[in-house]
């Protein structure tokens, strides 16, 4: 059997796409890192599901994009145009119905929420805040050499689409979501001395 370990990493460096080795630390494979995370916890969501929930098959979709955007990510920017793993152009526009039509079924949101609840709940919780480590770091790339902008637009989506999902599984379990404080911006302002006085 041939042996999975190449030793080819022991210096600290890895290839990418191309064949072009650089740092471990490098921004790069730091960000592809937190997006194998993310992945990996999409894959834990899905074994908690039943096999016929109706969300299986646009995280598989998910899994599968991560694996495109991961080997983009992978390549640098003068050879991405010819990688064969290219995204939908409508990559953005399909999460951004699928959020609105997940949405459209919860109770409006107002509140911060802790993230737990029942299991489920909480694993799409840690897949909402690893989409966001995983944008910070796509960012930071960016910086140095220009990731695609579907790329960061839909990562960005991703957070909140997962967020959608968790209080979506909530609700559909009858469990109560436990709040910490309104949103800022729809908090009411208490009325003072000063607002009450009239002349």
């Amino acid at each position: 059997m041939k042996r999975i370990y190449t030793r080819s990493g022991d210096k600290g460096t890895t290839a990418i796409h191309g064949g072009q080795r650089v740092l471990k630390t490098d921004i790069r494979i730091e960000a592809n890192g937190c997006l194998d995370e993310l992945n990996v916890a999409i894959g834990i969501v899905r074994s908690l599901m039943p096999t016929a929930h109706p969300w299986q098959e646009r995280l598989k979709e998910m899994q599968l994009n991560m694996m495109g955007i991961m080997s983009l990510v992978a390549t640098p920017q003068q050879q991405r145009a010819h990688n064969p793993n290219q995204l939908a152009p409508t990559l953005v526009t399909d999460t951004e119905e699928f959020i609105d039509s997940i949405a459209g079924e919860c109770t409006p949101s107002e509140h911060f929420i802790l993230p737990g609840g029942n299991q489920l709940a909480a694993f799409l919780q840690q897949c909402r805040v690893l989409a966001r480590r995983a944008e910070r770091r796509l960012w930071q790339l960016h910086a140095t050499e220009p990731v695609p902008e579907l790329i960061l637009q839909y990562v960005n989506r991703l957070s909140d689409l997962f967020f959608v999902m968790a209080r979506h599984e909530m609700q559909l379990s009858n469990m109560e979501e436990e709040r910490w404080r309104a949103f800022a911006y729809k908090r009411q302002q208490l009325p003072t001395k000063d607002n009450n006085k009239t002349d």
